[in-house]
């Protein structure tokens, strides 16, 4: 039997690749093999354009970012997770073609048309999308704490402002919104715990 696709979206500190491995695991301790994956990467060749994609330091523009995410997903679709899929494993990905729909379309304003066209040559949709959704202030703290402890810099997407954060909060929930069946979204402002046992809740009780 085919594996389930799980994507995990949402802003800035949400708690996307966190969760996104303690999900794996939970599935795993239910005798469901599990994989986590995240993007951009997931793959040899789509890591090395990630790292492209998160430097601030690169000027690209929007329309460039996303078809750097597109070629980085195509990659990732056809060495991790079809493959996976096909074996009956379930994957949990950190972030999918919604990230692209709402930070390059909704934020920056690339054609939402030109958007699904190449949405149309990843050709794989999640079964279940959860959104971990936080406020922007909850957002900026978060980011700001996990750089203090890691010393990295600020990355491409951290730097946008608050205009745009919110256009990315607003994005992701309206995308929840149209499709509800498809779609669940989790409260994730509360402790790491919570949110977990939310998150279970709404993968056991869409995918039975």
């Amino acid at each position: 039997m085919a594996g389930r696709f799980i994507v995990l979206e949402g802003g800035e500190g949400a708690g996307k690749s966190t969760q996104a491995r303690r999900l794996a695991d939970w599935l795993a301790g239910r005798g469901t093999a599990a994989l986590a994956t995240r993007e951009p990467g997931g793959a040899a060749g789509a890591e090395r354009i990630r790292a492209l994609l998160l430097d601030p330091a690169a000027p690209l523009t929007p329309l460039a970012q996303t078809l750097l995410h597109v070629a980085a997903r195509v990659e990732h679709v056809a060495v991790t997770i079809r493959p996976a899929l096909a074996a009956g494993i379930w994957v949990v990905c950190d972030r999918f073609m919604d990230s692209t729909r709402v930070y390059q379309g909704v934020a920056q304003g690339v054609d939402a048309a030109a958007i699904e066209a190449l949405a149309g040559i990843v050709a794989i949709e999640p079964d279940l999308t959860v959104v971990l959704d936080v406020p922007l202030a909850v957002s900026r703290q978060r980011s700001a704490a996990r750089r203090a402890q890691s010393g990295a810099a600020m990355d491409r997407y951290e730097a946008m402002d608050d205009a745009a954060h919110a256009r990315i909060r607003d994005g992701f929930l309206a995308r929840a919104a149209m499709a509800p069946g498809r779609y669940a979204v989790v409260d994730a402002s509360a402790g790491l715990d919570a949110v977990f046992a939310d998150l279970c809740e709404a993968v056991a009780n869409r995918l039975r």
